[in-house]
């Protein structure tokens, strides 16, 4: 377990250092306004929600091995969907989609004990962050893209690792009751995006 955890932490903080790193390079010349709003931006509910529940999930539902592909394939999909958000692409209901994506997040922790698809686990992950990319770009500020996506990716790897962390925790020091323990934590995110739905 102990392996595991240092593993995911390279990993998804490699590749995740990378995009910000490339990024920022785009972005010589520039303040560092952008950097922090998008450092700020996924600090919304629904936003932080989904990113802590897909480091939970893929601790839970995929192999030793393959657990960084589920905070590395949000990561990707959300830049793809903010650039495409960030040059005027938009959808109907697209708050209402990202509320419901919580839900989605949680029902998979739900029935993360059951085998799912690989392929649909992450594309389930990369369908639902390129509709928070698009919201992220939506709101991209005058200084630019490149220092904003920066931010953003930074503060998602970390939620991504917080919810890792969260769950090795619970498999560590709750073993006997980890999937129980999973269960009421994506019963509970699922009842937060119904709630997030309501309000909207």
């Amino acid at each position: 377990m102990k392996f595991l955890s240092h593993r995911l932490l390279r990993n998804v903080s490699v590749g995740s250092l990378a995009l910000v790193a490339g990024l920022a390079q785009a972005h010589t010349g520039h303040g560092t306004t952008g950097v922090f709003e998008g450092l700020v931006h996924p600090f919304g509910l629904d936003h932080l929600l989904a990113m802590v529940a897909v480091g939970m999930w893929s601790v839970s539902a995929l192999p030793a091995s393959r657990v960084w592909w589920g905070p590395a394939t949000f990561l990707l999909a959300l830049v793809i969907g903010a650039a495409l958000g960030a040059m005027g692409l938009t959808m109907s209901w697209l708050e209402q989609l990202i509320s419901l994506s919580v839900v989605l997040f949680g029902v998979m922790l739900v029935a993360s004990r059951q085998k799912m698809p690989l392929a649909l686990g992450l594309g389930l992950i990369a369908l639902a962050s390129s509709m928070h990319g698009l919201a992220h770009g939506a709101e991209t500020p005058d200084t630019g893209f490149a220092g904003y996506a920066a931010g953003f990716l930074l503060t998602t790897a970390t939620l991504h690792l917080g919810g890792a962390a969260a769950g090795l925790g619970v498999r560590r020091y709750l073993a006997s009751t980890a999937d129980w323990v999973i269960t009421a934590m994506g019963t509970l995110l699922g009842g937060a995006g119904l709630y997030l739905f309501s309000q909207l």
